[in-house]
């Protein structure tokens, strides 16, 4: 049985976990055991035809546009004072003194991508979910022409909120999914069968986005499942997302407490990436990992981010906003590692709060890269 856990912040950081049911599971419907057939075909799938809208040319990446973009969403907060330079106490003089503020290690100060990178020329806007499931997200909520409006509607949102950055609409589909029940194998996930992967990136492709496939690997690794999805990951329009939260450890199953990776996962995942990247002549990777809780990633200073590979570390808690902000700032804004993300939920922050505009989104500091709704 597929389960879904959502997430939501504490009054300070984060709020526990919702559990759904007794366990936090929440049963949906049955589907059948299925494995990834790794000999899949790729020059079978569907391929998109997105426009590298980036900063290069002739297969050059433009440092200085890339540096300047950087510094755009960075967020520079301005701070004027005025000063009293000269003069006398009857008669003083005084002068406006502005300067611009940012957040420690923002922009980050990093390795060059490989021309073809995606970020942070683009914003990219995901629609997250799982096809079997009604509950764990929009992507298998509602019929796929309304998904694809949906998205398509809110990706001009965001355009009209940022003209300056061009929007590329995304699905991140859970291609492995956390389970309540042990299954066949005793690592409590499931792998989600070539079909519905080969649907989602068929959607994608009408509207011209990319797709994420996103590992929830419960009692098994990333080193194990990943080299799975590889004929996917061998499409340019197919990237990769890791959810720590689903990475169970000591035989915990999901749901009684949240999971967590190490930056070896993380690099490990990376480092696969980049080989694809180069075996197949692609442009650079991107790879979201999902964070609301400081354990749920361990020795994040040590993420390496490549030339291969542009990393997004995504605030994946739901709230209030102020609950949001706090846990974007002391989970993501503190711990610069390449390029950030935001989660919105349709269902939980209107409940705690509301659903935050693009326009209150982008306020912070630094601006995310990656949206992701569920």
């Amino acid at each position: 049985m597929l389960i879904q856990m959502d997430k939501k912040n504490k009054p300070s950081f984060i709020v526990s976990l919702v559990f759904l049911c007794a366990l936090g599971i929440v049963a949906l419907v049955k589907i059948p055991r299925a494995i990834l057939v790794q000999s899949a075909d790729p020059a079978t799938q569907t391929t998109t035809s997105i426009s590298k809208l980036t900063a290069s040319t002739a297969g050059h990446l433009d440092t200085a546009a890339y540096d300047a973009k950087l510094l755009q969403i960075a967020n520079l907060t301005t701070v004027t004072s005025t000063k009293i330079i000269k003069g006398t106490a009857s008669t003083p003089t005084s002068t406006v003194i502005t300067t611009s503020t940012t957040p420690v290690g923002w922009p980050v100060k990093t390795v060059y991508p490989n021309a073809g990178a995606l970020l942070p020329f683009n914003r990219i806007v995901a629609y997250y979910g799982n096809l079997y499931s009604t509950q764990m997200g929009v992507l298998g909520k509602y019929p796929q022409a309304q998904v694809l409006q949906m998205l398509s509607d809110t990706v001009k949102d965001w355009q009209a909120a940022d003209p300056t950055t061009p929007v590329i609409p995304a699905l991140d589909y859970i291609a492995v999914s956390a389970q309540g029940t042990p299954g066949f194998d005793g690592n409590y996930r499931s792998r989600m069968p070539d079909d519905q992967i080969n649907q989602v990136i068929q959607m994608a492709s009408q509207i011209n986005g990319v797709v994420f496939l996103d590992l929830q690997v419960g009692l098994s690794n990333v080193q194990t499942e990943l080299p799975l999805l590889e004929p996917y990951l061998k499409l340019p329009q197919v990237h990769l997302a890791l959810d720590p939260e689903f990475a169970m450890h000591n035989g915990q199953k999901p749901g009684t407490v949240v999971g967590t990776l190490d930056a070896s996962d993380i690099n490990y995942a990376a480092n696969y990436l980049a080989n694809i990247v180069r075996e197949n002549n692609l442009p650079p990777k991107i790879l979201v990992v999902h964070r609301f809780t400081q354990a749920m990633v361990t020795n994040a200073q040590n993420i390496t981010p490549l030339p291969e590979v542009q990393i997004v570390m995504d605030m994946d808690g739901f709230g209030t906003p102020a609950e949001k902000l706090s846990t974007y700032k002391n989970f993501i804004q503190s711990q610069p590692v390449q390029f950030t993300g935001f989660k919105l939920f349709y269902v939980n922050d209107v409940a705690a709060g509301h659903l935050m505009t693009p326009d209150e989104v982008l306020k912070i500091s630094p601006e995310p890269s990656y949206i992701q709704y569920q």
